[in-house]
C-alpha cells in the first residue's frame, strides 16, 4: 500500500512541493499504476527475446564530423553573465 509518507518522500526526492490534495491524487494514481505492473508481471516472457527498441534500428548514428567552432570571444559575449573568462551559470544543486 502506497501511503503519503511514500509519496511525500518521492516528491522530496524530485524536488516538488505537492499539496495534501495532490499527495492523495498522486498516491491513489501511484496504486493504480503499480497495480498494473503487477498485471504484467503475471505474463510468461520466457520465449520473448530481450529487446532495447520495439522496431529494428540500424545505422541510427551519424558520423561524428568535426565542424567549425565559435570564437571563446564571441561565446562570451553572448553569455549572460562572465566571470574571469568563463560563463557563469546557477547552481544546479542546491544544499538543505
Amino acid at each position: 500500500m502506497i501511503d503519503e509518507r511514500v509519496i511525500a518522500h518521492v516528491a522530496r526526492l524530485s524536488r516538488l512541493e505537492l499539496t495534501p490534495e495532490e499527495i492523495e491524487a498522486f498516491r491513489t494514481q501511484l496504486a493504480s499504476i503499480l497495480e498494473h505492473f503487477k498485471t504484467l508481471q503475471t505474463l510468461d516472457l520466457t520465449n520473448v527475446p530481450a529487446t532495447s527498441h520495439v522496431l529494428p534500428m540500424t545505422n541510427v548514428l551519424r558520423e561524428d564530423v568535426p565542424g567549425l567552432c565559435l570564437a571563446r570571444e564571441e561565446v562570451l559575449a553572448a553569455a549572460p553573465a562572465v566571470e574571469e573568462g568563463y560563463v557563469v551559470v546557477p547552481p544546479v544543486i542546491e544544499t538543505e
